[in-house]
Order: C-alpha cells, then structure tokens, then sequence
C-alpha cells in the first residue's frame, strides 16, 4: 500500500498552492460566465417587453402575471420578481439607442455618430454585475453615455457596488466623461 504524499514536500505543496489558484480562477470565470448570459436574457426579456409593448396589451398587472407564470413554467419558488421584470426593460430601453447599428452589418451610408458604439462597447455590458446596472439605471436619468460611462468605469476599476454608488453621487461623469474644452478646433493649415 502507498502512502499518502507527505506535507514536507516542497514541490508538492506549491502544486497544491497552484491547483488552488486555478480552481478559484475557475470558480471566477464560470461566475462571470453565468453573469453575462443571464444579462443577455434580461436584454432579450427587456427588448421583448418593449418592442411588443405588452404593458399596454397586458394591463397593469403584467410584470406580476409574467414573474408568477415563469416561476410556476420553470418550478421556480422565487425569482422573476415584477421589479427586476421592469429593469430589463429599462436594461434594453437605456442602452438600445446607442448600440441600435451594432448588431446590423455595418456599411457606408452609416454616420459617425452611429459609429460611436461598437461590439466592444455593448458586450461591456454584459460584464458587470446586474445589480450594478440596476443602481446605474437609477442614478443616470434615463442619459445613455452617462450610464455606459459608469459600465466602463466599473469594468477598468473593478469597482463593486459601495465604490459605484459612491462615485454615482458625484459629478464625475461631467468632469470626466463629458468633460467639454474651450479650445476650438482649427485645422493645422490654419495654425502655420
């Protein structure tokens, strides 16, 4: 019979620091994984709410009847609540204007100001948490940039939810994300 490895190993024991190391990457990347897919159902949900404007259709208990019909379609004892049923059409109705061209082939007719936000942009958003939406979503007042702003700033920084709610108090957006100069633009002809 052979016997277990022994702790006084060296190598040993910085494999097993290793395989730990890999195993919580492991952990982080299948986090961010169910993450992102469950924000690109909150987006379809949110674009099938808004583009059928079932609201109108369904009446004013809509987002009750909805959640009620998926817990008991999926088994579901909690879950799809009327609040996070709103949000995802608040999630597609922010941020569809800015990304309407991104999923259509791009072509020459296209303007710059249509080019603003490309796949990066909108696949950033399905990198933050959904709750860090759902914060953004309140404090931006319905401005598109703004929101994409703080996605942006939350993804570079690695900011969890106390950071990002700090900074959503601040006027940081409008000294740094729309940050305006007083400088004109002249073309370098003009400056010789």
């Amino acid at each position: 019979m052979q016997s277990a490895p022994t702790h006084l190993d060296q190598d040993y024991l910085d494999w097993i620091v290793e395989l730990s190391k890999r195993y919580r990457q492991s952990q982080i990347k299948a986090a961010v994984s169910v993450n992102s897919q469950m924000l690109r159902f909150y987006w379809s949900v949110g674009q099938d709410i808004s583009q059928r404007s079932l609201e109108n259709k369904y009446g004013s208990r809509f987002y009750e009847c909805v959640g009620l019909d998926l817990r008991n379609a999926l088994n579901l004892k909690k879950g799809f609540s009327a609040t996070t049923l709103k949000y995802t059409k608040y999630f597609y109705e922010l941020y569809a204007p800015l990304f309407a061209n991104c999923q259509q082939d791009v072509d020459d007719s296209q303007t710059d100001s249509n080019r603003l936000h490309g796949a990066d942009d909108f696949e950033m958003l399905f990198c933050i948490p959904w709750t860090h939406h759902q914060y953004i979503i309140n404090k931006v007042g319905g401005n598109a940039e703004k929101a994409l702003f703080f996605v942006r700033k939350s993804l570079e920084n690695n900011w969890g939810r106390g950071v990002l709610l700090n900074f959503l108090d601040t006027d940081l957006y409008e000294s740094q994300g729309n940050a305006q100069t007083n400088f004109k633009l002249i073309p370098i002809g003009q400056l010789l």
